[in-house]
């Protein structure tokens, strides 16, 4: 039985870890994994860029929004 991992349930999982290890979660550690996961269930992306500031283009570079700019050619010699 899969369930989706929770904000509850990951802030429980979390709030046990430091706890036990002085307030404290360690970079990778189960709990900070189920912290990710229940942020990316609650938003339903795989991919955290997405989606940018303009809907329905992605993020970064090469989006192709952008006509490439006319750069002079160097002189030849």
């Amino acid at each position: 039985m899969n369930k989706p991992m929770t904000k509850a349930a990951a802030a429980r999982i979390q709030s046990a870890a430091a706890k036990q290890n002085g307030g404290q979660v360690e970079k990778g550690s189960f709990a900070a994994r189920a912290m990710a996961a229940a942020a990316q269930n609650q938003t339903g992306n795989s991919n955290p860029n997405w989606p940018s500031k303009n809907p329905g283009k992605p993020s970064g570079g090469n989006r192709g929004n952008n006509p490439p700019r006319n750069t002079p050619s160097k002189p030849s010699k």
